[in-house]
């Protein structure tokens, strides 16, 4: 499943994810590619007890990894992982482009 979240916090204890719709800015074999590359990386999570929205930009304490291109993205995004959750991002604005499931 990509881009899909629950609209409200995600466990109460590290709070969640909220907003998005299903679908996305990843096709579903983008989105396979990423979640392989990621898991790959073994990056640490960013657990927030604040709710994080799409189009609002990541924790400031969330450091942001890039894509390569070997992924095959279209466009250059960049990612980190919050709540344990792949989480997509604009780079030049660290903005929430979409929760990858």
């Amino acid at each position: 499943m990509i881009g899909a979240v629950v609209g409200g916090p995600v466990g109460a204890a590290v709070g969640g994810i909220a907003g998005a719709a299903a679908g996305g800015v990843l096709t579903a074999e983008e989105a396979r590619r990423v979640r392989t590359y990621v898991a790959a990386q073994q990056r640490p999570s960013v657990g927030v007890s604040e709710q994080v929205a799409l189009g609002q930009p990541v924790p400031g304490r969330a450091r942001v990894y890039p894509l390569p291109t070997s992924v095959g993205l279209r466009n250059s995004y960049g990612y980190t992982i919050v709540n344990d959750r792949t989480v997509l991002v604009d780079p030049r604005t660290r903005q929430i482009v979409q929760v990858i499931e």
